[in-house]
């Protein structure tokens, strides 16, 4: 990471939350202070500070557990990952007839800020195999679900995700001018889905549609992936499929 983004006090407090949760109920202020390196005018402002945020609680005698602000944390993110697998679960149910519909393979990811992570795949009869393992990680302006979840975007948040409008070329094909990217944005918001041309593996295209919540917000997406040849003949189908897929998903 770029340093000069970096927070020093936010990088003091992680320390000491790992080490109160390695010995939770055990460390005093001082011990902090060797676990941490943190001198004892900085530990002392950074735990009274933590404690008044519920991120730590000190007992009678002045050892320190964690509290029930980071508990509540835990328990987003553990109600997120349930979510996650639940709608991984019915992708996999859900999709093996778009497979069949469309012979190609079909993917689930999410957006994590300019970034999408794949979260299940179901393959396709196609001799082709993608490199799209759920897990992996690729730019989500590059990709046709990347750019379908970052079309739905509020304005000013996707504008803090990309602050400096740049985008990196993965192929010769991605969208790297600012001004033509958003425009393509406008584009995938009239019409309900995206396509990637080539743009983050040369030879394959790709055509995505949105995972809604009850309130209408993108919350994953669905996509299908094929060779461009196959995709010129198969289009029609796999932008049909694909939002048949994507709506049998959504909550909205």
């Amino acid at each position: 990471m770029d340093q000069k983004y970096w927070v020093p006090a936010l990088e003091r407090a992680d320390l000491i939350l790992k080490a109160i949760s390695r010995q939770t109920g055990v460390l005093k202020m001082t011990d902090l202070c060797e676990e941490t390196g943190i001198n004892k005018s900085s530990m002392f402002s950074l735990l009274r500070t933590m404690e008044t945020l519920g991120w730590v609680v000190k007992d009678a005698g002045e050892r320190y557990v964690l509290g029930a602000g980071i508990s509540y944390y835990n328990t987003v993110y553990n109600d997120s990952l349930k979510q996650n697998m639940n709608l991984v679960e019915r992708f996999l149910a859900e999709s093996a007839q778009s497979v069949g519909a469309v012979g190609e393979t079909f993917q689930l990811s999410v957006l994590d800020r300019d970034e999408i992570i794949y979260l299940a795949k179901q393959e396709g009869q196609s001799l082709v195999r993608l490199e799209s393992s759920p897990g992996m990680r690729f730019p989500a302006h590059a990709t046709a679900m990347g750019k379908m979840m970052l079309a739905l975007l509020p304005e000013g948040e996707l504008q803090r995700r990309y602050s400096g409008k740049s985008l990196s070329a993965v192929t010769s094909h991605t969208l790297t001018d600012w001004a033509e990217f958003t425009a393509a944005l406008a584009d995938i918001r009239r019409t309900g889905y995206a396509v990637d041309r080539e743009e983050i593996i040369q030879g394959i295209s790709c055509v995505a549609a949105p995972v809604l919540d009850a309130a209408g917000k993108a919350v994953a997406a669905v996509s299908t992936s094929m060779l461009q040849h196959a995709f010129t003949a198969k289009q029609e189908a796999a932008i049909r499929e694909v939002t048949l897929l994507a709506g049998k998903l959504s909550l909205s």
